[in-house]
């Protein structure tokens, strides 16, 4: 049996990748542990990709390389250990003071009169980059060679508040609607990508068709409905969030903005993973009470996950490494209220430097490793 033959055969597996900006480095130091598993002409293992925000960029990249999956995560790698900030946002010191000076007088000016969204930051580096490396045509290829089932890209809706899932699948996968979130196909491009990744005040919404959108994690309460919707029988999800702290002493001070700002944002990209992951879980308990006529009549079945979480502090990480940002990008951290010599959670989220992102892919390749026989056996039972 060819290997074209094997995919078709093959249960879906899906891979689903959150957000959290340059953390998401941490998604590629696992992804490199899985594909050193398999020979370096193989395809990719999951046929069905679905990411939000940073995990959108990483899950299109590897959809672009379904057909060769090292080689994909190889490309993926190379950007990621070599990132700057400034491939990502403006950083030179007159961009980012005539970006905030520019948001000062858009907020005197009346509502018609205003072209550009609020954003502290310039992110057309970012569209540039994307640009450069993501041969979108290949998606399409890959699909309708059999290595890829569907791509799925999440951002969210500023007008009317809804999830919306662009995917790129076969002609006879069919759009979906259910509360607060929807699937709509398309053709994959960067004006998705730059949608999914724009982060709230910090990256400017982006405009695709008639409507702005903002990073997909602001009302994903589903992260895994994408996956299941396009057909997944089992997830793998990797998870960006922050391990929990034990409660401070009495004397703790009161968090200042950008320790609640930073909390909202963690919150955002991690708490709703977990919470669909229970759900799941319950389901699948409850449809191995049903009979297997009751589950087709019920239109149920179940769907196996596993999920990658970091044991690695995030904000310590980051403030380990906060002398190497420009000095720019640490002067307006600190009109935000982010100090040097405290741990900040939005700093980790645009720490998008080599050293601390090669860090975080030592981290996650190691972490994998040492799981690497339980997620094969996930993959290939």
């Amino acid at each position: 049996m060819n290997q074209k033959a094997s995919i078709k055969n093959k249960p879906k597996v899906a891979l689903v990748l959150t957000g959290g900006g340059a953390r998401a480095a941490y998604q590629v130091g696992v992804l490199k542990a899985i594909a050193e598993q398999y020979p370096r002409n193989h395809a990719s293992p999951f046929s069905i990709l679905c990411g939000t925000s940073a995990g959108a960029i990483n899950a299109t990249a590897l959809g672009v390389y379904a057909s060769c999956f090292r080689l994909g995560v190889k490309k993926l790698e190379y950007i990621w250990r070599n990132f700057k900030c400034k491939q990502v946002f403006r950083t030179d010191s007159l961009a980012i003071a005539k970006q905030l000076s520019s948001m000062v007088c858009k907020s005197l000016h009346a509502d018609y009169s205003q072209q550009q969204g609020f954003s502290l930051l310039n992110n057309q580096p970012l569209q540039t980059l994307l640009n450069d490396y993501l041969n979108y045509k290949r998606i399409d290829q890959n699909i309708a060679t059999g290595y890829l089932h569907a791509l799925s890209v999440t951002a969210s809706n500023y007008q009317d508040g809804q999830s919306l899932s662009f995917f790129q699948a076969k002609q006879h996968q069919q759009n979906w609607q259910r509360a607060r979130r929807l699937g709509r196909k398309t053709q994959i491009h960067t004006s998705h990508l730059l949608a999914s990744t724009a982060i709230p005040l910090i990256f400017p919404a982006e405009k695709v068709g008639q409507d702005y959108y903002g990073d997909g994690s602001i009302h994903q309460l589903c992260p895994l409905s994408p996956a299941i919707h396009l057909g997944a029988d089992k997830i793998l999800a990797i998870h960006l969030e922050q391990p929990r702290k034990p409660n401070c002493a009495i004397d703790c001070p009161p968090p200042n903005s950008a320790t609640i700002a930073g909390h909202l944002l963690d919150s955002v990209f991690s708490d709703t993973l977990n919470s669909d992951l229970e759900r799941l879980q319950r389901i699948n308990r409850t449809i191995e009470l049903l009979t297997p006529q009751q589950q087709k009549q019920l239109d149920l079945r179940p769907i196996h996950s596993l999920s990658i979480k970091p044991n690695i502090d995030f904000e310590q990480t980051a403030h380990n490494h906060f002398s190497i940002l420009p000095l720019s990008v640490r002067l307006m951290l600190a009109t935000l209220g982010i100090k040097k010599d405290k741990p900040s959670a939005i700093t980790s989220f645009l720490m998008f430097e080599q050293d601390y992102t090669n860090y975080l892919i030592r981290e996650g390749y190691q972490n994998t490793l040492q799981q690497i026989d339980k997620i094969l056996a996930f993959l290939e039972d």
